[in-house]
């Protein structure tokens, strides 16, 4: 019950890793906001969450990409909550693309969701926590964002440019009491799946020995509840209060920051 009590907005919520976070975050006694498009999945995750309790969640239709709409409902979603206490952003898209073949649509596509998305969304946790004199901002990096990822250019340059935005916002509202930090995660997720899904053969097993030489701990990817939802925890509860601008590898050791 690290949480009990704590207003919380969360991204994405209705798969992968920012389901996880709802279940976490419910059980761990937070109260709940889930915002995702895919209204019959976010229903359900808010739904299997609420029943294990003792926390409680409630869905948001919201496309964050859409600025308005981001506003709309993160006043609806505080306004219900009481409040904001930290803003969980883990909604984003993956897409690889040979760099000399991106269209303009493949750039709105990522770039609109996985920057602007993090723009809107933290603005507006901002604008709900700074007169408060507190609050947590937890949004999602990349090891693609620090390393070189032929074929996926554009994907590792929005996932760069995530983390840029978010160690020079910790700077900026910092002394608002709101500190900012990005989790870079190699967490088994529907996405990953997809991904692997359009793998050849060869591309799988090439992708499942690089993973047995890159991840120390296992040689996997891990698992969203067990293995992410405790950092989750850690990061939106006081135990992690004097830490700010970070860049936090959840990857079983992959990647290494500096």
């Amino acid at each position: 019950m690290q949480l009990e009590g704590k207003r919380i907005i969360i991204t994405g919520g209705a798969s992968g890793m920012a389901a996880a976070t709802v279940r976490t975050y419910v059980k761990e006694g937070a109260i709940v906001a889930s915002l995702d498009i895919n209204d019959e999945l976010g229903e359900q995750v808010v739904q299997e969450a609420n029943e294990i309790g003792p926390g409680k969640a409630t869905y948001f239709h919201c496309n964050i990409a859409d600025r308005a709409e981001v506003k709309a409902t993160f006043e609806k979603a505080t306004k219900e909550l009481g409040g904001l206490d930290v803003l969980a952003h883990v909604a984003a898209v993956q897409k690889g693309i040979p760099a000399a073949e991106i269209t303009d649509e493949d750039y709105d596509f990522l770039m609109n969701i996985n920057i602007r998305g993090t723009i809107n969304t933290n603005q507006e946790a901002f604008n709900a926590m700074r007169d408060q004199g507190n609050g947590v901002i937890i949004n999602y990096g990349s090891i693609s964002g620090i390393r070189k990822e032929a074929g996926a250019a554009l994907y590792s340059a929005s996932k760069g440019a995530v983390m840029s935005w978010t160690r020079s916002i910790a700077a900026e509202w910092g002394p608002y009491g709101i500190r900012v930090n990005a989790v870079l995660p190699a967490i088994n997720t529907p996405m990953y799946e997809e991904a692997r899904a359009n793998m050849t053969p060869e591309q799988l097993a090439e992708n499942d020995a690089e993973n047995k030489r890159e991840i120390a701990l296992g040689g996997k990817y891990g698992d969203p509840d067990e293995d992410l939802g405790p950092v989750m925890i850690f990061l939106a509860s006081n135990g992690s209060k004097f830490i700010t601008g970070q860049l936090l590898p959840v990857d079983g050791g992959q990647a290494a920051v500096r």
